[in-house]
């Protein structure tokens, strides 16, 4: 999402369009999901579930892992806008936890579904999620008012979780599935995911974007989080192997993954004021 008005994306006008954005986990037709999943091919099956565990795992924690932002809110209008964020990520997880009780047909509990897809991960999704999010959740809990603790949080969660790494998956996993006319209540789904998603995203980019031009010494702390962390997110875009060694996976390869995440990194940090070369610089 390239956003060049960025004074359109403050909290109060992301909460408005928020309000015209809702929609039920439980109103999306799965009824041709149902039909085809039987049926789909077992390895294209097993990439689909792999993105699934993904999405379960990061919903859970994104999920659990928020209430410390709502505290550390600077207004009124942002507090507002933050607290739909957190209704938005219950609601993801409650449609992947929908998709896979009635068409992958495991019937659970949300934890049981979180920790049967926390075993399919990588370590380096476990190290961001379940590690660096946690810390940097806790330490914004201890010290909600420390600003340098806030912007190293939003950049973490909003800029290398939600938009590094959700946009990219979303990208690829729906581009397949569309192309192959594939699991179209999953696609809606996800899609309707993706639009709260983007929105978030705005929020993330306008708060950094304020805040490194007020207080320019927080480009550092941009900067530190994104230095510890994305070589894990690298790590993360891997696609998993298909088997035959040529490294591509469902037609994408992992350059093409890399170019996608790279380059939205790169306008989304332009736009903040802390330009992608120096941050290893």
């Amino acid at each position: 999402m390239y956003m060049s008005e960025i004074q359109l994306n403050d909290p109060q006008t992301l909460y408005r369009r928020w309000e015209d954005a809702q929609w039920s986990p439980f109103d999306v037709d799965l009824a041709k999901d149902k039909e085809q999943w039987p049926g789909i091919d077992p390895a294209v099956r097993e990439i689909i579930f792999f993105a699934l565990s993904s999405l379960m795992v990061a919903e859970e924690r994104i999920t659990t892992k928020f209430t410390g932002l709502v505290a550390a809110h600077g207004s009124e209008e942002e507090a507002t806008f933050l607290s739909t964020q957190q209704v938005d990520e219950a609601r993801h997880m409650q449609f992947y936890a929908r998709f896979r009780d009635e068409v992958i047909a495991e019937p659970a509990a949300i934890a049981a579904h979180v920790e049967r897809a926390r075993d399919q991960v990588s370590d380096s999704f476990r190290h961001l999620f379940d590690e660096a999010l946690v810390r940097e959740h806790d330490n914004l809990l201890a010290d909600p008012g420390d600003l340098a603790t806030k912007v190293r949080f939003v950049t973490l969660y909003h800029l290398v979780l939600e938009s590094t790494l959700g946009l990219t998956t979303f990208k690829f996993v729906t581009d397949y599935l569309n192309e192959e006319g594939l699991l179209p209540g999953f696609v809606d789904g996800y899609s309707k995911i993706h639009h709260d998603e983007t929105r978030h995203i705005g929020y993330g980019v306008w708060f950094l974007r304020e805040t490194v031009r007020a207080h320019p010494e927080q480009a550092d702390s941009v900067r530190e989080i994104l230095r510890e962390l994305l070589p894990s997110v690298a790590e993360s875009l891997k696609p998993p192997s298909n088997g035959n060694g040529s490294g591509e996976l469902l037609g994408v390869t992992e350059e093409d993954i890399r170019d996608f995440a790279l380059g939205g990194l790169t306008r989304r940090l332009k736009l903040i004021g802390v330009p992608l070369d120096t941050v290893f610089a």
